[in-house]
């Protein structure tokens, strides 16, 4: 097969669970060589080591990457092991799943701090790397909530509204470094963040019948999504958003 990922460097935020190891999973079936990131050091490493069984080359960096530090990290481990990099993911996020009127200063912040500032200062701090590669690709993982109020919160989708925004911004920007910038929008997902909310038969009804599809997503099938866009035979796509989302978007939600 021509579509595959060997021998590519990639970095992989927010991949000890979820979506983001579902991403980490896909681009290393498909060859690449990875650096794991994620706030919880022991999850992180417990998915490093499974991966590493497997006889996948893949590598794993502790920390929140909402920490200036850690985003420094990150570029610094990038630059003495790999010199370029090809593909950066930025999946790290968080929710907090309350009324507008009752967040905190603290709390607005922390969600647009994680979803929205950090990945556009890890995608600032990684730009040479990812220009050395010469078909570099950042994948910003967006959602549905972005473009549609899709009853998450409003900092929520603000912060990926500003991760779409910035999407198309990078783009145009940094076509002319050989870089390419997309994001993908997932809908409501199977993952351990969605678990306490889907196992609620009422409200997980509810999304489903607001899916054409008749279900919620697969995290698999939102980290092909992703991998796709990483193919070098994605090379002239640029500034897209891809909908992982059954189908939802297509109408009113």
């Amino acid at each position: 097969m021509s579509w595959n990922l060997k021998d590519k460097k990639a970095v992989v935020t927010g991949s000890s669970k979820g979506i983001g190891k579902a991403i980490a999973a896909e681009l290393l079936s498909l060859g690449a060589e990875v650096l794991l990131t994620a706030r919880n050091e022991n999850e992180l490493k417990s998915t490093q080591t499974e991966f590493a069984s497997q006889g996948f080359r893949v590598h794993a960096l502790p920390g929140n990457v909402s920490d200036e530090g850690h985003r420094t990290s990150i570029a610094t481990w990038v630059e003495q092991h790999w010199e370029r990099l090809d593909v950066l993911v930025n999946n790290a996020g968080i929710n907090i799943r309350k009324p507008s009127a009752t967040y905190s200063a603290s709390e607005y912040a922390q969600v647009m701090d994680t979803n929205l500032f950090a990945p556009f200062e890890l995608s600032r701090l990684l730009f040479v790397p990812l220009q050395k590669s010469g078909r570099g690709a950042v994948i910003n993982i967006a959602s549905v909530a972005g473009s549609f109020d899709a009853q998450t919160g409003a900092p929520y989708g603000m912060s990926k509204a500003g991760m779409l925004q910035m999407t198309r911004s990078l783009a145009r920007e940094w076509a002319d470094a050989g870089i390419r910038v997309n994001s993908v929008s997932p809908w409501f997902t199977e993952t351990p963040l969605t678990r306490d909310l889907l196992s609620q038969p009422e409200k997980r009804s509810v999304i489903e019948k607001r899916t054409p599809a008749g279900r919620v997503a697969k995290d698999k099938e939102v980290a092909a999504a992703v991998a796709f866009l990483a193919l070098d035979e994605a090379s002239f796509i640029t500034g897209q958003n891809l909908s992982v989302d059954g189908g939802a978007t297509a109408g009113m939600l």
